[in-house]
């Protein structure tokens, strides 16, 4: 593979993971702002809404928050990952790939599979961390090593 196309790939990766943490932040952000029924209205937006609408306990309030919380953290660690992916940086695309896609494994497992949510964003989102993984592991075991 030549280095031409194994930038392009880590470009790419980059750019995905980019567009992945600065979503993640943000709902990461709206998660914790938000009061918490609509907070959980929009994690699990293929859930009608009024059947959401409670007095949750104080406590699944913070589990809530502290969800947003990991959300944010999560979002803002790929975005640099995705800056340092553009940079050609291989510890950065597995430190990325670990935080993000892992993350993304569990919410396809517990809310793709459980039918809790609209296929866009958050399916969507899964797809695109997928995506970035591959193209940045093509990259690095087909093109970098050979490099090396």
């Amino acid at each position: 593979m030549s280095p031409t196309t194994v930038t392009l790939l880590l470009r790419v990766s980059a750019i995905f993971w980019i567009i992945w943490g600065f979503v993640h932040a943000f709902a990461g952000i709206m998660t914790i702002f938000l009061e918490t029924p609509s907070a959980v209205s929009g994690i699990a937006d293929a859930v009608d809404p009024a059947s959401l609408q409670m007095i949750y306990p104080d406590a699944v309030g913070a589990v809530i928050n502290q969800h947003g919380f990991n959300l944010l953290w999560i979002g803002v660690a790929t975005l640099v990952g995705g800056i340092y992916i553009w940079r050609v940086n291989v510890a950065a695309i597995f430190v990325t790939a670990l935080i993000g896609w892992t993350t993304d494994v569990g919410y396809f497992i517990f809310m793709d599979l459980g039918g809790y949510v609209n296929f866009v964003p958050g399916t969507i989102m899964t797809i695109i961390s997928t995506l970035a993984v591959i193209l940045s592991f093509l990259a690095y075991f087909r093109g970098m090593k050979e490099l090396d």
